[in-house]
């Protein structure tokens, strides 16, 4: 009996460790990465969008893509994981600000007020999203919704102002998750966005590649590390 609950515990990671991307020197860190890339983007950018990723990974269809079908731009970042589907995607189900938070450089993220609070546990209460349901990037932007949820594979959020009331055409975005099993075992994850935008300025500003892309870029590495890091931890 105790052998089991201490199984359901490291399970449900009743565990106390630091949340990732705490800290001055973790902040210095992804400003730093941010500020780099933005310089090294003409050297380095074409690769980036593809950072991780292996044989036909970059264009293979993945679930979601129909949301957006014909973006001005897009990224596609695979990791392995030595662990299987279903030890990553806990990690997957919870994301979100006011859920388990992103993984990645928190003080950098609440330093612009996204009150994110990065959790190293699998939380029972966010273990169960669902299609419809709000996730936010931060307590006052338009949170994307969730279109598809299939695990322990994908994830899909779209966003797009029109959901709150602006005009279709202004722009629209997906953030893609895709768990799949590795070939040699263990999982391949990929993220991955898709945007499509008008002329507009603020449309270019909130959807077109720079600065966007360069940020995600950053973030979006180090959420993928990070959750590598916790489900090979407790695999």
């Amino acid at each position: 009996m105790a052998a089991g609950g201490d199984s359901n515990n490291k399970r449900l990671g009743h565990r106390t460790a630091p949340s990732p991307g705490v800290g001055v020197l973790a902040a210095l860190e992804g400003a730093a990465l941010i500020v780099w890339n933005l310089i090294a983007t003409p050297f380095i950018g074409r690769r980036r969008l593809r950072w991780g990723t292996v044989g036909t990974e970059a264009t293979d269809s993945l679930p979601g893509d129909e949301f957006v079908p014909e973006p001005k731009w897009s990224y596609t970042l695979g990791i392995a994981v030595e662990a299987s589907p279903e030890d990553v995607w806990p990690w997957i189900a919870q994301l979100g600000q006011g859920r388990g938070g992103f993984y990645t450089y928190q003080t950098l993220e609440n330093m612009v007020g996204c009150r994110i609070t990065n959790t190293t546990e699998i939380r029972p209460d966010h273990q169960h999203p669902a299609v419809g349901e709000a996730i936010h990037l931060h307590p006052t932007a338009p949170p994307m919704r969730i279109e598809i949820v299939d695990p322990p594979n994908a994830l899909v959020l779209f966003g797009s102002p029109a959901d709150i009331g602006a005009e279709d055409s202004w722009g629209m975005s997906t953030w893609q998750f895709a768990v799949n099993p590795g070939p040699d075992g263990g999982s391949r994850l990929l993220t991955r966005g898709r945007y499509d935008y008008t002329p507009d300025w603020k449309s270019r500003l909130a959807f077109g590649r720079f600065p966007i892309e360069v940020i995600t870029f950053v973030m979006s590495r180090k959420m993928m590390l990070e959750i590598k890091r916790l489900a090979e931890r407790d695999a």
